[in-house]
């Protein structure tokens, strides 16, 4: 599959020229807001915040309607039920093979999930690869790094579960080799002092390198915004 280069400088003009889009940053801290910074799927309202962020972020999640089943937050309740406990809380570059394996099959069973029920045919359609990546970030904001249909095609040529794994571990070769050349440790508080070096305070070290892969591969291709 196709390579990206990565080194600090371009990592710190993409993170810099996404910066621009403002309302990616103000939808973010929304769901962080309503969170408390630690989102947990087992509170009805943390559900609901993630439903919001995710439409926000473009993913197009139907809203049921008064007197409608909600297949997003029973579909996500059971899945957080199941799954919620395997989600590791450590930075990426400090992931394990064994964890990053674990969390293809995480995420294979969440973008399986229902998401939302079509009135015209009265089928529910699941969550798909890319609500499940941006929702699973959006649990693990430090850990995980998200795609979108663009990115995943290009670097792995699939969205499946092994396809997943392996965008991991792609980010979190990056994010040790970024960190290690700053000369910084790779957990959470050197990827923050790093962000800190890059002009974009507080930002997860994973969205960094989703905001380099995004201006690269996805605006590279089609000029849309995020």
């Amino acid at each position: 599959m196709p390579q990206l280069p990565m080194n600090q400088a371009l990592l710190t003009d993409a993170v810099q020229r996404f910066a621009q889009y403002t309302r990616v940053d103000e939808i973010w801290h929304d769901y962080m807001s309503a969170t408390g910074e630690r989102p947990d799927l087992a509170e009805p309202a943390h559900r609901k915040a993630l439903l919001r962020w995710l439409n926000a972020a473009g993913c197009r999640i139907r809203y049921p309607k008064p007197g409608e089943p909600d297949p997003f937050d029973e579909g996500l309740a059971a899945w957080w039920r199941s799954r919620g406990a395997d989600l590791p809380r450590r930075a990426l570059s400090e992931l394990t093979d064994d964890e990053v394996g674990a969390l293809g099959d995480c995420f294979t069973e969440l973008a399986a999930a229902p998401a939302a029920l079509s009135p015209a045919t009265g089928r529910v359609r699941a969550l798909g690869p890319t609500a499940a990546a941006k929702a699973l970030h959006a649990l693990r904001p430090h850990t995980l790094m998200p795609w979108d249909e663009a990115i995943a095609a290009h670097l792995h040529g699939a969205r499946d579960g092994a396809a997943y794994a392996a965008h991991q571990r792609l980010g979190r070769d990056w994010a040790a080799r970024l960190l290690t050349e700053a000369r910084l440790g790779i957990g959470v508080e050197d990827a923050l002092a790093f962000a800190e070096t890059l002009g974009r305070p507080s930002r997860p070290l994973p969205k960094m390198l989703d905001d380099y892969c995004y201006l690269v591969i996805t605006a590279g291709a089609n000029s849309t915004s995020p």
